[in-house]
């Protein structure tokens, strides 16, 4: 499979669109993962890559000043109410992820999350695949491209192409499906993406808020939306909308710590790749004309469709070019 071929120890670049360089583009990442406590996993980071620590509740501190930015540890529960996160992180143990946040990193600077993702497996940090029930994930929010609306939705229309193909070629593990967090998108929303390939940013987020109204998919689009054109958004319930930045955030990624054949390198070349495919604006065409081709059939199935995405991205020469 195509999917083998992907490099698993450098980090490709993120390609340029439409003559606009994405080489100052930066990408936060959030990590989830098991094993290790709050406490534990910042004295690792500032190990690592130097800084301060700094309690800010009992479930979360802050590594300042370091090398790579601030980063923020925490554990992964939400409830609204402090005493109702103490139990329900009593009750549910390890099945309450820490997370890693870090700011934005420089393309130069990811490098710096292998050793990471290293260290914290060595201290005995455990991934989606290590127990029944897991379901890690990991985020990538890149910056999106300069240049106006053009470059943003042939990213957006390259992702809605490709994602049955992505989730094939890694599929996610059993409990990271059955959560309600990374849903792939509607028939109907790539359908539109592929019938019309010109659209205003506004236009195509009134569209996503009707069609995909939630954060818990694949690749989640109400962050930017929400920077770009708030009022777009009217369809959106308020629980959803959790502030506006000028990033992509990708939740297809999956955090397998322990697996030898994965990296988090892995998993943002797989970004890159639809990036890429974004860039050649033939290809991306003939995607589209693939997609319609398919849904026009009597009994379309997904299969045919992964089919088709693996015979003409494997034709093509750029897709994994480091």
């Amino acid at each position: 499979m195509l999917h083998d071929r992907i490099e698993r120890a450098h980090y490709w670049p993120l390609p340029d669109h439409a003559g606009e360089s994405s080489t100052t583009r930066r990408t936060g990442i959030e990590i989830e993962f098991s094993g290790l406590g709050v406490g534990d996993t910042a004295t690792l980071i500032q190990r690592l890559w130097g800084g301060t620590i700094r309690p800010l509740n009992t479930r979360a501190c802050v590594v300042e000043g370091g090398r790579h930015g601030d980063v923020q540890v925490e554990l992964d529960i939400s409830l609204q109410k402090a005493w109702l996160e103490d139990l329900a992180t009593q009750a549910l143990g390890d099945l309450v992820p820490v997370e890693i946040i870090t700011s934005p990193l420089g393309q130069d600077q990811l490098a710096a999350l292998t050793d990471l993702a290293r260290a914290l497996e060595e201290a005995g940090g455990m991934g989606t695949q290590a127990r029944l029930g897991f379901g890690f994930g990991v985020h990538l929010n890149p910056e999106v491209p300069t240049g106006g609306a053009e470059n943003l939705v042939m990213i957006i229309r390259a992702y809605a192409l490709l994602e049955d193909w992505l989730r094939n070629s890694a599929p996610l593990d059993p409990a990271r499906r059955a959560l309600p967090f990374v849903n792939p998108w509607p028939a109907a929303l790539v359908d539109a993406l592929a019938d019309q390939a010109r659209w205003s940013v506004p236009d195509l987020a009134r569209l996503y808020a009707m069609l995909a109204p939630a954060r818990g998919y694949g690749l989640d689009l109400l962050p930017v939306f929400e920077h770009l054109c708030p009022e777009a958004l009217t369809e959106v319930p308020q629980s959803q909308l959790k502030g506006g930045r000028p990033t992509f955030h990708y939740r297809l990624a999956e955090s397998r710590f322990g697996d030898p054949g994965w990296s988090l390198a892995y998993e943002w070349n797989r970004w890159v790749l639809v990036e890429r495919v974004a860039a050649d604006a033939a290809l991306l065409a003939q995607l589209a004309s693939g997609w319609q081709a398919h849904r026009d059939r009597f009994m379309p199935r997904r299969q045919n469709w992964i089919d088709f995405c693996e015979d003409v991205l494997s034709r093509w020469s750029d897709l994994t070019r480091s």
